[in-house]
Protein backbone atom coordinates (compact mmCIF):
# COMPACT_ATOMS: atom_id res chain seq x y z
CA UNK A 1 0.00 0.00 0.00
CA UNK A 2 2.91 2.18 0.84
CA UNK A 3 4.23 1.67 -2.67
CA UNK A 4 0.91 2.83 -4.39
CA UNK A 5 0.49 5.93 -1.94
CA UNK A 6 3.83 6.76 -3.04
CA UNK A 7 3.18 6.32 -7.01
CA UNK A 8 0.34 8.37 -7.04
CA UNK A 9 1.84 11.61 -4.81
CA UNK A 10 4.43 11.28 -7.48
CA UNK A 11 1.70 11.09 -10.60
CA UNK A 12 0.08 14.20 -8.88
CA UNK A 13 3.26 16.13 -8.39
CA UNK A 14 4.22 15.93 -11.91
CA UNK A 15 0.70 16.78 -12.85
CA UNK A 16 0.95 19.83 -11.20
CA UNK A 17 4.53 20.51 -12.38
CA UNK A 18 2.70 19.90 -15.99
CA UNK A 19 0.10 22.27 -15.38
CA UNK A 20 2.45 25.14 -14.19
CA UNK A 21 4.57 24.35 -17.13
CA UNK A 22 1.74 24.52 -19.75
CA UNK A 23 0.24 27.98 -18.01
CA UNK A 24 3.39 29.62 -17.78
CA UNK A 25 4.36 29.16 -21.55
CA UNK A 26 0.90 29.72 -22.60
CA UNK A 27 0.53 32.90 -20.78
CA UNK A 28 3.28 34.04 -22.48
CA UNK A 29 1.67 34.00 -25.68
CA UNK A 30 -0.92 36.61 -24.60
CA UNK A 31 1.39 39.64 -25.38
CA UNK A 32 3.72 41.87 -23.93
CA UNK A 33 2.61 42.96 -20.60
CA UNK A 34 4.83 46.10 -20.99
CA UNK A 35 2.33 47.50 -23.53
CA UNK A 36 -0.98 47.56 -21.29
CA UNK A 37 1.62 48.54 -17.96
CA UNK A 38 3.04 51.93 -19.88
CA UNK A 39 0.83 55.27 -20.93
CA UNK A 40 0.58 55.56 -24.42
CA UNK A 41 2.89 58.52 -24.02
CA UNK A 42 5.59 55.92 -23.38
CA UNK A 43 9.31 55.46 -24.97
CA UNK A 44 10.02 51.76 -26.50
CA UNK A 45 13.29 53.00 -24.30
CA UNK A 46 10.67 53.48 -21.33
CA UNK A 47 9.44 49.90 -22.53
CA UNK A 48 12.83 48.09 -22.73
CA UNK A 49 13.58 49.45 -18.95
CA UNK A 50 10.15 47.62 -17.61
CA UNK A 51 11.20 44.61 -19.26
CA UNK A 52 14.37 44.53 -17.55
CA UNK A 53 12.87 45.62 -13.82
CA UNK A 54 10.24 42.61 -14.52
CA UNK A 55 12.60 40.42 -15.85
CA UNK A 56 11.20 39.75 -19.19
CA UNK A 57 14.19 40.82 -21.04
CA UNK A 58 16.07 37.73 -20.62
CA UNK A 59 15.56 34.09 -22.73
CA UNK A 60 12.00 32.49 -22.24
CA UNK A 61 13.58 28.88 -20.77
CA UNK A 62 15.74 31.45 -18.44
CA UNK A 63 12.63 33.13 -17.10
CA UNK A 64 11.11 29.81 -16.68
CA UNK A 65 13.84 28.67 -14.92
CA UNK A 66 13.72 31.31 -12.18
CA UNK A 67 9.79 31.51 -11.93
CA UNK A 68 9.85 27.84 -11.35
CA UNK A 69 12.51 27.91 -8.80
CA UNK A 70 10.89 30.68 -6.33
CA UNK A 71 7.74 28.93 -8.03
CA UNK A 72 8.72 25.35 -5.29
CA UNK A 73 9.14 28.11 -2.26
CA UNK A 74 4.94 29.40 -3.01
CA UNK A 75 6.38 32.11 -4.38
CA UNK A 76 4.30 33.01 -7.67
CA UNK A 77 5.58 36.59 -8.36
CA UNK A 78 4.27 39.76 -7.90
CA UNK A 79 1.13 40.85 -9.40
CA UNK A 80 2.08 43.11 -12.82
CA UNK A 81 -1.16 45.77 -12.12
CA UNK A 82 -0.82 46.03 -8.70
CA UNK A 83 2.33 44.77 -7.10
CA UNK A 84 1.24 42.99 -4.49
CA UNK A 85 1.93 39.38 -4.49
CA UNK A 86 -0.14 37.38 -7.15
CA UNK A 87 -0.92 34.26 -4.41
CA UNK A 88 -2.48 36.16 -1.85
CA UNK A 89 -4.60 38.05 -4.55
CA UNK A 90 -5.78 34.47 -5.41
CA UNK A 91 -6.33 33.30 -1.51
CA UNK A 92 -8.63 36.44 -1.04
CA UNK A 93 -11.16 35.47 -3.72
CA UNK A 94 -10.74 31.79 -2.68
CA UNK A 95 -14.07 31.73 -0.19
CA UNK A 96 -16.23 33.30 -2.78
CA UNK A 97 -15.23 30.49 -5.47
CA UNK A 98 -15.65 27.53 -2.66
CA UNK A 99 -19.41 29.50 -1.74
CA UNK A 100 -20.15 29.18 -5.19
CA UNK A 101 -18.99 25.51 -5.83
CA UNK A 102 -19.62 23.84 -2.58
CA UNK A 103 -23.48 25.53 -3.20
CA UNK A 104 -23.88 24.34 -6.72
CA UNK A 105 -22.90 20.57 -5.31
CA UNK A 106 -25.65 20.88 -2.69
CA UNK A 107 -28.38 22.14 -5.47
CA UNK A 108 -26.98 19.29 -8.21
CA UNK A 109 -27.09 17.02 -5.26
CA UNK A 110 -30.05 17.65 -4.03
CA UNK A 111 -31.90 17.94 -7.23
CA UNK A 112 -30.79 14.53 -8.55
CA UNK A 113 -32.32 13.10 -5.23
CA UNK A 114 -34.88 14.49 -5.14
CA UNK A 115 -35.98 13.90 -8.76
CA UNK A 116 -34.73 10.39 -8.07
CA UNK A 117 -37.48 9.37 -6.02
CA UNK A 118 -39.74 10.78 -7.66
CA UNK A 119 -39.63 8.64 -10.74
CA UNK A 120 -38.84 5.75 -8.39
CA UNK A 121 -42.02 6.37 -6.70
CA UNK A 122 -44.04 7.74 -9.46
CA UNK A 123 -46.30 4.66 -11.37
CA UNK A 124 -46.53 7.25 -14.41
CA UNK A 125 -44.04 6.70 -17.20
CA UNK A 126 -44.77 10.00 -18.60
CA UNK A 127 -42.98 11.95 -15.46
CA UNK A 128 -40.34 9.98 -15.48
CA UNK A 129 -39.62 10.46 -19.23
CA UNK A 130 -40.38 14.90 -18.61
CA UNK A 131 -37.84 14.60 -15.53
CA UNK A 132 -34.92 12.57 -18.15
CA UNK A 133 -35.44 14.95 -21.00
CA UNK A 134 -35.12 17.94 -18.40
CA UNK A 135 -32.42 16.73 -17.41
CA UNK A 136 -30.79 15.90 -20.74
CA UNK A 137 -31.63 19.10 -22.37
CA UNK A 138 -29.94 21.29 -19.93
CA UNK A 139 -26.98 19.12 -20.20
CA UNK A 140 -26.85 20.21 -23.47
CA UNK A 141 -26.82 23.74 -22.86
CA UNK A 142 -23.38 25.50 -22.52
CA UNK A 143 -22.92 27.25 -18.81
CA UNK A 144 -22.83 30.71 -20.37
CA UNK A 145 -26.11 30.35 -22.22
CA UNK A 146 -27.93 28.96 -19.22
CA UNK A 147 -26.65 31.74 -16.78
CA UNK A 148 -28.19 34.62 -19.57
CA UNK A 149 -31.27 32.69 -19.50
CA UNK A 150 -31.33 32.89 -16.39
CA UNK A 151 -30.70 36.39 -15.98
CA UNK A 152 -32.96 37.81 -18.84
CA UNK A 153 -36.11 35.71 -17.52
CA UNK A 154 -35.56 36.43 -13.33
CA UNK A 155 -33.66 39.54 -13.10
CA UNK A 156 -34.50 41.75 -16.45
CA UNK A 157 -37.83 40.69 -17.03
CA UNK A 158 -39.23 38.95 -13.61
CA UNK A 159 -36.91 41.63 -10.99
CA UNK A 160 -36.73 38.91 -8.73
CA UNK A 161 -32.85 38.24 -7.95
CA UNK A 162 -29.74 40.33 -9.11
CA UNK A 163 -27.73 38.95 -11.58
CA UNK A 164 -23.90 40.07 -10.79
CA UNK A 165 -22.14 40.90 -7.60
CA UNK A 166 -22.47 38.71 -4.16
CA UNK A 167 -23.61 39.98 -1.28
CA UNK A 168 -26.87 38.44 0.12
CA UNK A 169 -28.23 35.33 -0.67
CA UNK A 170 -30.28 36.02 -3.57
CA UNK A 171 -27.02 36.78 -5.49
CA UNK A 172 -26.18 32.98 -5.01
CA UNK A 173 -29.27 31.58 -6.26
CA UNK A 174 -29.07 32.56 -9.74
CA UNK A 175 -25.18 31.48 -9.95
CA UNK A 176 -25.84 27.92 -8.11
CA UNK A 177 -28.51 27.13 -10.16
CA UNK A 178 -26.58 27.65 -13.26
CA UNK A 179 -23.56 25.86 -12.45
CA UNK A 180 -25.20 22.79 -10.20
CA UNK A 181 -27.59 21.96 -12.78
CA UNK A 182 -24.81 21.16 -15.13
CA UNK A 183 -24.16 18.02 -13.85
CA UNK A 184 -28.29 16.92 -13.01
CA UNK A 185 -28.47 14.64 -15.85
CA UNK A 186 -25.08 12.09 -14.85
CA UNK A 187 -26.35 12.41 -11.16
CA UNK A 188 -29.94 11.26 -11.82
CA UNK A 189 -28.63 8.21 -14.64
CA UNK A 190 -26.39 6.91 -11.65
CA UNK A 191 -28.59 7.18 -8.90
CA UNK A 192 -31.68 5.86 -11.04
CA UNK A 193 -29.26 2.84 -12.10
CA UNK A 194 -28.11 2.53 -8.46
CA UNK A 195 -31.50 2.62 -7.05
CA UNK A 196 -32.98 -0.17 -9.67
CA UNK A 197 -29.88 -1.90 -9.20
CA UNK A 198 -30.20 -2.24 -5.02
CA UNK A 199 -34.01 -2.73 -5.79
CA UNK A 200 -32.97 -6.42 -7.59
CA UNK A 201 -31.14 -7.53 -4.26
CA UNK A 202 -33.14 -10.22 -1.76
CA UNK A 203 -33.14 -7.85 0.90
CA UNK A 204 -35.51 -5.68 -0.68
CA UNK A 205 -38.11 -8.94 -2.18
CA UNK A 206 -37.75 -9.84 2.06
CA UNK A 207 -38.69 -6.21 3.63
CA UNK A 208 -41.56 -6.49 1.22
CA UNK A 209 -42.51 -10.17 2.14
CA UNK A 210 -42.67 -8.60 5.42
CA UNK A 211 -45.22 -6.53 4.57
CA UNK A 212 -43.23 -3.15 4.73
CA UNK A 213 -44.57 -0.58 2.20
CA UNK A 214 -43.26 0.94 -1.02
CA UNK A 215 -42.17 4.17 0.84
CA UNK A 216 -40.71 2.67 3.71
CA UNK A 217 -38.48 0.06 1.86
CA UNK A 218 -36.85 2.74 -0.49
CA UNK A 219 -35.87 5.33 1.88
CA UNK A 220 -34.89 2.82 4.48
CA UNK A 221 -33.52 0.27 3.13
CA UNK A 222 -33.15 0.95 -1.06
CA UNK A 223 -31.43 4.31 -0.17
CA UNK A 224 -28.94 4.63 1.90
CA UNK A 225 -27.00 1.69 -0.46
CA UNK A 226 -27.84 3.72 -3.11
CA UNK A 227 -26.63 7.11 -2.28
CA UNK A 228 -22.84 5.63 -2.20
CA UNK A 229 -22.05 5.70 -5.90
CA UNK A 230 -23.61 9.06 -6.56
CA UNK A 231 -21.49 10.55 -3.93
CA UNK A 232 -18.74 9.13 -4.69
CA UNK A 233 -18.90 10.27 -8.02
CA UNK A 234 -20.29 13.17 -6.67
CA UNK A 235 -17.15 14.10 -4.62
CA UNK A 236 -15.02 13.65 -7.98
CA UNK A 237 -16.89 16.02 -9.65
CA UNK A 238 -16.31 19.00 -6.28
CA UNK A 239 -12.80 19.66 -8.41
CA UNK A 240 -14.83 19.74 -11.51
CA UNK A 241 -16.78 22.54 -10.16
CA UNK A 242 -14.38 24.58 -9.15
CA UNK A 243 -12.96 24.99 -12.97
CA UNK A 244 -16.28 25.15 -13.68
CA UNK A 245 -16.77 28.66 -11.72
CA UNK A 246 -14.75 30.50 -14.11
CA UNK A 247 -16.96 30.27 -16.55
CA UNK A 248 -20.39 31.05 -14.33
CA UNK A 249 -18.54 34.01 -12.01
CA UNK A 250 -17.63 35.35 -15.14
CA UNK A 251 -20.87 35.55 -16.52
CA UNK A 252 -22.32 36.80 -13.14
CA UNK A 253 -19.63 38.97 -12.08
CA UNK A 254 -18.99 37.10 -8.87
CA UNK A 255 -15.38 38.16 -6.86
CA UNK A 256 -13.89 34.46 -7.30
CA UNK A 257 -10.73 33.35 -8.55
CA UNK A 258 -12.47 32.35 -11.74
CA UNK A 259 -13.15 35.78 -12.59
CA UNK A 260 -9.96 36.53 -11.30
CA UNK A 261 -8.12 34.41 -13.86
CA UNK A 262 -10.26 36.18 -16.63
CA UNK A 263 -9.54 39.79 -15.89
CA UNK A 264 -5.97 38.52 -15.74
CA UNK A 265 -5.54 37.24 -19.18
CA UNK A 266 -6.81 40.50 -20.71
CA UNK A 267 -4.78 42.67 -18.17
CA UNK A 268 -1.84 39.83 -18.91
CA UNK A 269 -0.98 39.56 -15.25
CA UNK A 270 1.37 36.85 -16.00
CA UNK A 271 1.90 35.85 -12.32
CA UNK A 272 -1.83 35.73 -10.89
CA UNK A 273 -2.91 33.62 -14.16
CA UNK A 274 -0.56 31.03 -13.31
CA UNK A 275 -1.40 31.41 -9.23
CA UNK A 276 -4.80 30.78 -9.82
CA UNK A 277 -4.45 28.13 -12.42
CA UNK A 278 -2.13 26.35 -9.91
CA UNK A 279 -4.57 26.72 -7.41
CA UNK A 280 -7.73 25.23 -9.04
CA UNK A 281 -5.78 22.61 -10.20
CA UNK A 282 -4.14 21.75 -7.39
CA UNK A 283 -7.31 21.29 -5.10
CA UNK A 284 -8.73 19.30 -8.11
CA UNK A 285 -5.60 16.94 -8.00
CA UNK A 286 -5.71 16.52 -4.01
CA UNK A 287 -9.34 15.58 -4.33
CA UNK A 288 -8.30 12.85 -7.04
CA UNK A 289 -5.27 11.68 -4.77
CA UNK A 290 -8.03 11.42 -2.15
CA UNK A 291 -10.06 9.49 -4.01
CA UNK A 292 -7.15 6.64 -5.52
CA UNK A 293 -5.87 6.28 -1.56
CA UNK A 294 -9.30 5.04 -0.48
CA UNK A 295 -10.03 2.85 -3.25
CA UNK A 296 -6.81 1.48 -2.94
CA UNK A 297 -7.90 0.26 0.60
CA UNK A 298 -11.22 -0.65 0.11
CA UNK A 299 -10.11 -2.20 -3.43
CA UNK A 300 -6.70 -4.79 -3.87
CA UNK A 301 -7.42 -5.06 -7.59
CA UNK A 302 -6.86 -1.27 -7.47
CA UNK A 303 -3.47 -1.03 -5.94
CA UNK A 304 -2.26 -4.21 -8.20
CA UNK A 305 -3.37 -2.02 -11.33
Amino acid sequence: MAGFIIKRLLQSILTIVGVITAAFFLTRLAGDPAILLLPPEATPEDAARLRAALGLDQPLFIQYLVFMGKAFTGDFGMSLRQAIPAMDLVLERVPATLELALSSFVVGIGLAFVLGILMRMTRHGWIRDVITWIALGRQAIPIFSFGLVLILIFSIQLKWLPSYGRGTFSHLILPALTLGTYELALYLRLFNASLAAEQRNDYVRTAFAKGQGRIQVLLKHMLPNALLPLVTVAGINLGMLLGGTVVTETVFSWPGVGRLIVQSVSQRDFPVIIAGVFLISLVFVVINLIVDILYGFLDPRVRLA
